[in-house]
């Protein structure tokens, strides 16, 4: 068992959080939402009363937090305050460069540090079903290894500092831009007069098959799971998807990359959620590509 401050209990961080519990660690969480500290403390989250409080006695620290710049206001504030020998896990979706700046302010503290965002939603946070793509030292991705195992089903070890926030800005693009393919396959499918089961059964065993098809279908009632059967509420909000885009968009200009699909999505994206529609799921885009022309 060991001692675990988690910092960010929000969506993801509070399923993450909870699952450590019942994986018998001690945990020590802190967040700024007062609903999100009483709804993880109900988990048998230890809440502490600041993020330096929940480091003091940590063996392992963890933060999950919106943006880059919030990874490093919180890392700069508690680093004096964390033990010497401990662990440091990102596991926020943010830019390579910031995660390579939190590594250099954990290495000279001197303690162990992985970035390791995750893919999977919120769905795969509360069932420990995540993917999560770490960049560290082999060292320090050994040590972190048996702690991510528990809130997820399969942890990649995508190189050094930074490389697994690389891994999941790539993943993500090519999650946004297999959304709005499907979604345009599926509004063409309509507009020609086949229907959306048709399509559904040629392609999730074709060549036109993904994750957002068999996954994520952004159509009612043709997969179980799907969050468009429940009014696109949301398990990767549309607003998460537009940042993660952009950020691929700025990692492609800062080493000379083309992205084109990568930019044109930013741009469908960020239209729908200038209608309202930025809490939605980012499957929700399909409502957009399907009422177009009408």
């Amino acid at each position: 068992m060991a001692n675990i401050a988690f910092i960010g209990l929000g969506n993801m961080g509070g399923y993450m959080s909870a699952n450590l519990v019942k994986a018998q660690h001690k945990v020590r969480g802190f967040d700024l939402v007062a609903d999100l500290r009483a709804a993880a403390e109900r988990e048998g989250v230890e809440i502490a009363a600041s993020a330096r409080d929940a480091v003091k006695d940590a063996e392992v620290v963890i933060t999950m937090l919106p943006q880059g710049q919030h990874v490093l206001s919180v890392w700069r504030d508690i680093i004096e305050a964390v033990p010497a020998g401990a662990l440091m896990i990102d596991c926020s979706t943010i830019d390579v460069a910031s995660a390579r700046e939190a590594h250099g302010i954990a290495a000279a503290r001197g303690v162990d540090v992985v970035d390791a965002p995750v893919s999977g939603g919120t769905a795969g946070a509360k069932a420990a079903t995540l993917t999560l793509m770490v960049g560290g030292t082999e060292q320090a991705v050994s040590r972190a290894r048996p702690i991510l195992e528990k809130v997820g089903s399969k942890v990649v070890r995508c190189g050094e500092a930074g490389m697994g926030q690389a891994a999941k800005i790539c993943n993500n693009m090519m999650a946004g831009i297999n959304m709005v393919a499907a979604s345009e396959g599926f509004a063409l499918a309509e507009r020609l007069g086949l229907s959306a089961q048709a399509l559904f059964d040629v392609v999730s065993t074709s060549s036109g098959q993904s994750t957002a098809v068999t996954g994520f279908c952004p159509v009612p009632g043709l997969v179980e799971r799907s969050v468009s059967n429940n009014d696109y509420k949301p398990g990767f909000a549309l607003a998460l998807m537009l940042k993660d885009l952009k950020l691929a968009q700025s990692a492609a200009a800062s080493v000379g990359a083309t992205s084109p699909l990568g930019a044109l999505a930013v741009q469908l994206y960020a239209l729908h959620a200038l209608a309202g529609q930025d809490g939605k799921d980012f499957s929700h885009i399909y409502t957009m590509i399907r009422g177009a022309g009408k």
